[in-house]
């Protein structure tokens, strides 16, 4: 038992495995601002393919 506690005690000093989950939180951060950069442009994109497809259709 007291070879688990010791073990247990080292492993909860450890803080090896903090820079992954901070990685991962940037991560998610940057997708979500991508996400709501994209939702908000989609309009303006639309937009401005649909102005291409006009100019398109009418040469050809």
């Amino acid at each position: 038992m007291k070879q688990l506690t010791t073990i247990a005690k080292r492993f909860i000093k450890e803080d090896e495995g903090l820079e992954t989950i901070e990685y991962a939180v940037m991560t998610a951060l940057i997708v979500a601002g991508l996400v709501a950069a994209l939702g908000a442009l989609s309009g303006a994109i639309t937009g401005r393919f649909g102005d291409v497809q006009g100019t398109v259709d009418g040469i050809s």
